[in-house]
């Protein structure tokens, strides 16, 4: 058994070459960070990891509500928990001047990330 095996190939890896030339010849891509900036930089990024933790817990929480492993009690202070999440992103976001669009990160060939 001592051979390599690939169990999957979507040929996203033949097209990464591609890709990062298409991201060193864009100006948009480029980490541009002044000291007028770097907050707003590093608030995006922080932002973003939130918000895709925060979507990842939400998926979770809706599997358990579906799941039915929940009482009525946990479902609804599970529901205003995400609900007041939100709402504390959406005032960050606001604070930050960021939008949704700027959350997102574009993967190359894997697509947005959210």
């Amino acid at each position: 058994m001592g051979e390599d095996k690939i169990l999957f190939n979507s040929g996203i890896l033949d097209l990464l070459p591609e890709e990062i030339e298409k991201l060193k010849n864009n100006p948009e891509s480029r980490v541009n960070v002044t000291p007028d900036n770097a907050d707003s930089g590093l608030a995006k990024l922080v932002l973003t990891l939130i918000e895709v933790i925060r979507k990842l817990v939400e998926k979770q929480a809706m599997r358990r509500v579906n799941g039915g492993t929940l009482t009525d009690e946990e479902i609804e202070r599970l529901g205003e928990t995400l609900m007041k999440l939100e709402m504390k992103m959406e005032e960050l976001k606001k604070h930050f001047n960021l939008t949704d669009d700027d959350l997102n990160i574009n993967l190359g060939p894997l697509g947005d990330l959210m």
